[in-house]
């Protein structure tokens, strides 16, 4: 459905409705490449290419977004020991007030998803829907068979009634390997390795469902979703 300018402005992000038109009538906004004077001008939303007071942006009814999460950051809003994964996205993605898809601890690194849609948020992170998630592990000692296989039929947690098993578990080197979780248990990867007798020295998720990090991206840089992402989300999920 056709929107009037402000308020899809507003919707991503950029302020409230009187500011948007503001922005507008003060001559700093280009829609699809031509200046748009009037705050009342009706376009479709999805898809809209925006220049923004020379900020670049893409307009979107509901935000989809992957980030490569560095090391020293937490997924919260109110970070307690480490700078908030929130500060590496620009204010508009902040300002509407965007998710974390699941959490990653300060120390682990990789693909992270964020979004305003919560229906999306459940869909990925809800345990019935057991959606496939590979984290790439560095351990402090070598790896054996023996802990490769415990990983894979399963390991006693302290606070699980029941063993929990790895979806999948391969070595990758003398001292790595490569772990898919079907569930999203407090530090789970670290409290597995753990469990077998090894320590994870680092960690890194490289792909969710059938998503995997785009290798484009630096540490801290993000993108929007395609809509082939998407879909391979939705592949990849059992």
């Amino acid at each position: 459905m056709a929107t009037t300018l402000d308020r899809i402005l507003q919707s991503q992000g950029f302020g409230t409705r009187r500011y948007c038109g503001d922005l507008v009538a003060a001559g700093l906004v280009e829609v699809n490449g031509e200046l748009c004077e009037d705050p009342g001008a009706r376009f479709e939303v999805d898809g809209l290419r925006l220049m923004v007071d020379g900020e670049e942006w893409l307009a979107c009814t509901k935000a989809y977004v992957m980030l490569n999460k560095p090391t020293g950051y937490e997924c919260s809003q109110r970070p307690r020991h480490h700078p908030s994964v929130y500060n590496l996205l620009p204010v508009p993605l902040r300002q509407r007030e965007v998710q974390a898809v699941g959490r990653l601890d300060h120390d682990t690194t990789g693909l992270l998803l964020l979004t305003d849609d919560g229906q999306f948020i459940h869909a990925q992170t809800s345990p019935k829907k057991q959606v496939p998630k590979i984290y790439e592990v560095t351990t402090f000692d070598p790896v054996t068979p023996e802990q490769v296989e415990a990983l894979r039929t399963g390991v006693k947690l302290d606070d699980e009634p029941a063993p929990i098993a790895a979806d999948a578990c391969e070595a990758t080197g003398e001292r790595s390997l490569r772990l898919t979780l079907l569930q999203g248990k407090y530090h789970q990867v670290k409290r597995m390795v753990a469990a077998v007798g090894n320590h994870v020295t680092a960690l890194h998720r490289s792909a969710i469902g059938g998503l995997v990090l785009d290798p484009a991206l630096g540490p801290g840089e993000w993108r929007w979703l395609t809509p082939e992402d998407l879909a391979a989300l939705r592949d990849g999920a059992r």
